[in-house]
Formats: structure tokens, C-alpha cells, sequence
């Protein structure tokens, strides 16, 4: 059993995972990011405030709902949701777009960048900044923008400026390098709104202490419902800001297990699935220390995912360490399995996930029929597939 868990270290690492792998350009903002945010969260006032817009204008408790339709379906555990998709922006990326956003008022600085794959972060701090009185620019892969042209569409008359990244593969990892780039650059007048659990230190920590709410909910909430913790979590993994939120909670907790579900793509060949720990291997990406996918000559590998947002070569250092020490496992999912779950979920519960919440969705496909009607599933659906029915129907070759 974990005692008291307080990763990460004062060097930000889980383990041997995480630390600051940064140009000295950012070591001096990045120091102080990490001392103001620890200011905010012991500041009353800052609490106060990020809770009231979590609450008025995000729409925070979301509810913990049972998918009973789909549980009797399928057979065996009882399968709960927890429904981060009715959200404001219809994902769970708004908590920390908005706490991200206030301490990015609280430096002083008033022009945020941000990075996105699906779309879903860069329209949650579009949305933040227009909230906040903010500048906003957020970068996002050429072949993201065509696939989520919606997401793109919506950041723009939220007030943002999308900028294309067309080098390399065009998706989340280029984004992510271009808005470090412009990091460097401007790094007095501005902050980078880091979108998942990843990259240097203090980020991983911030996004997943912002997005903690989304556990601390689900556990008061299941024990009220069922009288009892939940016996299973799950949850899909990108850069694994979701997951995370979902998991911390529950981390001393030994009898709740937890698995991350990653994007088995085509199946894990090279450059055909972004499922890091199989086959993956520790380096060294973007600033942090973590389990990717690379050739042998530590070149990273193109990655593929039916979902923008699940495509990412790298995996938050934390997740890595839950892996090591056999506090979580993680599992993969085939694009043809998310497209199947996705129709069952909408055909049983009147729900559209978004694909990356349906890859969680397609594993308890298989797990819940394995396990008792006693037993309970918690689900984080991450996100809602709005911006994912156009792909969808191309790839069911429907008709609208």
C-alpha cells in the first residue's frame, strides 16, 4: 500500500520519471511558475475563486451516472460514468484551462499559448482566456485542424488564433515543439497553458492537481451511490491528463485497481499505434523523462490513432511510475474496437463519447462481462464526440 503519496519530488520526478530537460531560456519561468502555483493552491482566495468558476461557469459536481442499460447489455460489473462530457466545452480539459489561467494572471502575464491535438484543450483555453481578459494562440497540427475542422471553428470565434504547424507529421507532437518554440521566444509577457499531464516540471503536477476534482467527485459520489469505493477505474491515456485526475484520488487505495487504456491504432506494429508501453521505450521528450515510442536508433516514431488526441509519442511520467511500481496497468484498444464501442455506448446509453473517452469505453467492453454484478466499473468519460461524428461516419461509411 502507498503511505501518504506526495510525488513529485522537489526535482519533479515520479521515480526515476519526469525532472526538467529544458533550454536555460525557460529554467528562470519555470522556477517561478512552480513557486506561485504553490502560493495559489495555499491561498485562500485563489482557492475560493477557481472553485466558484469551476462551480458557476464550468458546471462542476459533474454526475457520476450508471450506465444501466449498457450494464445489463453487456452482463457481470455494475458500470458507472462519470460524466466529464457535460462540462462547459464538453471535455475535462476546462478544469485545468481555467486554473492554468488564473495563475497565469496571478504572473503577470497576459498573453496565453496553448497546444492541442483533438481540439478539446485548445477550445477549453480559448474559452478560459475569453473568460479571463487573456491573449490567446494556440498551435495545432495541420492534419488535426482538417480532422477536427469544428474544434478549429470554435477557438477561432471564441476569440483565438489558431496557427497551423505543417513540419513533420503535423499532429500533437509538433504542435507541442512549435509552442515551446514561441515559449522561448516571448516568455516574459507569456504562459504556455501546457495541456496534458506531461512535459517538464511542474506541469505533470499542475494538470493533474487541477484535474484531481474529477476523482475526489467520483469517490464521495460512488460511495453514496453503492455504499462503497469502486473496485475498477478506467480511463483512456493520452498524455494522460484525465486518467490521472481520475486515478489520484484513489492512489492509497490499494483494493481500487486502475488501468489506462492507450490507442492501440492498427495494431502495434511501428508507426501504426501510439500505445507507448508496448513497445515503447524511456527517453527523453519535450522536456520530460518518460516511456515513448522511438526506432533503435532513438528516433521518434510516427504515431496513429483514430483519435487526434490520443496520438502523442510520449506518456506523463507519472503513469510511467504508477506503471513501475504496479499501482496501475495499461491496456490498448484497435481503432475498430473504439468504432464499435462507440456505436454500443450511443445505441444503450443515448450517449456520442469522444473517440478518445471511447477507447476506456471499448475496454470495459471486454472487462465488465469478466467480472461479478457485485464489482463496480468507474468510467471517466473524458469528453463528448461532437467533434468526432463527422470522422466517425467516414470511417463507418455512413450516410447523414
Amino acid at each position: 500500500m502507498l503511505t501518504d503519496y506526495q510525488l513529485p519530488n522537489s526535482q519533479g520526478f515520479f521515480g526515476e520519471y519526469g525532472g526538467q530537460y529544458l533550454p536555460e531560456t525557460l529554467i528562470a519561468p519555470i522556477h517561478e511558475l512552480t513557486k506561485v502555483y504553490y502560493q495559489a493552491i495555499a491561498d485562500p482566495e485563489f482557492q475560493a475563486t477557481l472553485s466558484e468558476l469551476l462551480h458557476h461557469y464550468c458546471g462542476r459536481p459533474t454526475p457520476l451516472d450508471k450506465a444501466s442499460n449498457w450494464t445489463k447489455h453487456l452482463g457481470g460489473a455494475q458500470i458507472y460514468l462519470k460524466r466529464e462530457d457535460l462540462l462547459h466545452t464538453g471535455a475535462h480539459k476546462i478544469n485545468n484551462a481555467i486554473g492554468q489561467a488564473l495563475l497565469a494572471k496571478r504572473l503577470g502575464k497576459k498573453r496565453i499559448i496553448a497546444e492541442t491535438g483533438a481540439g478539446q484543450h485548445g477550445v477549453a483555453t480559448a474559452t478560459a482566456c475569453a473568460k479571463l481578459d487573456l491573449d490567446c494562440v494556440i498551435y495545432m497540427g495541420a492534419v488535426d485542424m482538417k480532422r477536427q475542422a469544428l474544434n478549429v471553428a470554435r477557438m477561432r470565434l471564441l476569440g483565438a488564433e489558431v496557427r497551423p504547424v505543417t513540419v513533420g507529421q503535423a499532429t500533437l507532437k509538433e504542435a507541442v515543439n512549435e509552442a515551446l518554440r514561441d515559449w522561448v521566444a516571448s516568455v516574459e509577457t507569456t504562459h504556455y497553458i501546457l495541456g496534458s499531464a506531461l512535459g517538464p516540471h511542474p506541469f505533470p503536477m499542475i494538470v493533474r492537481d487541477f484535474h484531481r476534482v474529477i476523482g475526489v467527485e467520483a469517490r464521495q459520489q460512488c460511495i453514496e451511490r453503492t455504499g462503497r469505493l469502486p473496485d475498477t477505474l478506467v480511463a483512456c491515456v493520452g498524455g494522460g491528463s484525465n486518467a490521472m485526475g481520475l486515478f489520484h484520488a484513489f492512489i492509497d487505495d490499494p483494493d481500487v485497481a486502475m488501468i489506462g487504456v492507450e490507442a492501440g491504432g492498427h495494431g502495434i506494429k511501428p508507426e501504426q499505434h501510439a500505445a507507448r508501453f508496448q513497445g515503447g521505450q524511456l527517453g527523453i521528450l519535450q522536456g520530460s523523462k518518460t516511456w515513448l515510442l522511438a526506432n533503435k536508433d532513438g528516433q521518434i516514431e510516427k504515431t496513429h490513432s483514430i483519435s487526434a488526441g490520443l496520438d502523442y509519442a510520449a506518456v506523463g511520467p507519472e503513469h510511467a511510475y504508477l506503471k513501475d511500481i504496479n499501482r496501475a496497468v495499461y491496456h490498448y484498444v484497435t481503432d475498430d474496437e473504439v468504432l464499435d464501442a462507440f456505436q454500443e455506448i450511443a445505441d444503450q446509453e443515448g450517449i456520442l463519447p469522444a473517440l478518445e473517452s471511447a477507447h476506456a469505453i471499448a475496454y470495459v467492453k471486454k472487462l465488465a462481462p469478466t467480472m461479478s454484478p457485485d464489482q463496480t466499473i468507474i468510467i471517466n468519460l473524458s469528453g463528448r464526440g461532437d467533434k468526432d461524428v463527422e470522422q466517425v461516419v467516414e470511417a463507418l461509411n455512413m450516410k447523414l
